[in-house]
């Protein structure tokens, strides 16, 4: 079953910007640490930015100053904001949680038991 649904990819210009949503049916998500990651291919899966339940926040090098990760508890979803955006950003976009009670930190996230989209597609070309 599915636990987790992205939404949100799509073809965008260098330089655009584009909002990604991570939506959970089941899963309060605002008890548990969210990550967003990604992985194009013929590169290993790689964590993008991670936000903890008390609001601490991870942000990769490559995505520093250009990305903004927050939550929507209203609507039980996580964003993340992506500006600036380049070619090499291209990737399936995927979000995960880990719903062990021990996971409440972006530090070795998702370390217990992770659960995952299926991801998006971000394409950035002109």
């Amino acid at each position: 079953q599915v636990h987790l649904v992205e939404s949100g990819g799509g073809l965008v210009q260098p330089g655009g910007s584009l909002s990604l949503s991570c939506s959970a049916p089941e899963i309060p998500l605002e008890h548990y640490t969210v990550g967003w990651f990604r992985q194009a291919p013929g590169n290993e899966r790689e964590r993008v930015s991670c936000l903890t339940v008390d609001g601490r926040t991870d942000y990769a090098d490559f995505v520093q100053g250009r990305f903004t990760i927050s939550r929507d508890n209203a609507k039980n979803t996580v964003t993340l904001q992506m500006t600036g955006l380049k070619p090499e950003d291209t990737a399936v976009y995927s979000c995960a949680t880990d719903v062990d009670i021990r996971a409440q930190a972006c530090d070795g996230f998702p370390g217990y038991i992770a659960v995952w989209g299926r991801g998006t597609l971000v394409t950035v070309s002109s």
